[in-house]
């Protein structure tokens, strides 16, 4: 499948590829191919390759000399042959609690979707989400895949301290906070898992392309994680599809 990609300068150092505006799983396949086909290809040169929804920001070492040629050859390793990849995908089974001691805007997020709170719980353990890319804080998922009955627009006052592991929807997204943090969507749940450790090679084992699906847990089951410092070490193993 061919998209029609724009690549503009985005500063000194940087050049910006994008792709239609718009959240697609096959799309996604495209950039992360192209993203690997440049870190390949260009690895003495750049720093960087950044991924989100509908774009790849390339980080260069230096001062890019001539833009032009530059854009060239990104056009050349970009429109390398590609299709949709039909290898399976990793499925990571993520725990969260949903207990309003633990999510404090549970009670009114339920109430603003005129829904029970097991109604919401039920939509938002459903789905297998789509892991598009990650940012705003390391180790944060940008996931695609939350039930339009949970859509909700952020808090008009965002809050001044999320915790740690609060698993939260603003929009049309849902995610889990890897450190405490401002923040402006609406805390429905709380995970025990730490998703990011900066002194390990791999900071992150849940990358994008991958799935995650939540799963209930008690208060209690919550405690007893907690208090065995769950981490990315944890018995936290994907399963593939």
């Amino acid at each position: 499948m061919e998209y029609n990609l724009r690549f503009r300068q985005y500063s000194e150092r940087a050049i910006l590829i994008e792709w239609p505006q718009k959240i697609d799983q096959k799309m996604l396949q495209n950039i992360l191919f192209c993203k690997k086909s440049i870190e390949e290809h260009r690895n003495e040169v750049i720093v960087e390759v950044i991924s989100s929804y509908n774009s790849l920001l390339i980080f260069y070492l230096s001062t890019i000399e001539n833009v032009y040629d530059e854009v060239l050859v990104l056009k050349s390793l970009c429109s390398i042959s590609f299709e949709p990849s039909d290898q399976k995908q990793r499925l990571w089974k993520i725990p969260v609690c949903y207990d309003p001691a633990l999510a404090p805007d549970l009670l009114s997020f339920s109430e603003q979707k005129k829904l029970s709170i097991d109604d919401v719980i039920d939509l938002h353990t459903t789905p297998l989400y789509q892991v598009y890319f990650l940012g705003f804080l390391p180790g944060f998922f940008y996931l695609g895949g939350l039930d339009k009955k949970l859509c909700l627009p952020r808090k008009v006052t965002p809050s001044r301290n999320v915790k740690k592991g609060s698993v939260a929807i603003g929009g049309e997204q849902t995610g889990i906070y890897p450190k405490d943090s401002p923040g402006g969507w609406h805390v429905i749940g709380a995970c025990p898992v730490d998703f990011f450790d900066v002194n390990k090679v791999e900071s992150s084992k849940i990358l994008p392309d991958d799935l995650i699906q939540f799963i209930s847990i008690s208060v209690l089951q919550y405690a007893d994680m907690s208090a065995n410092k769950v981490s990315p070490s944890f018995e936290l193993k994907p399963t593939f599809l």
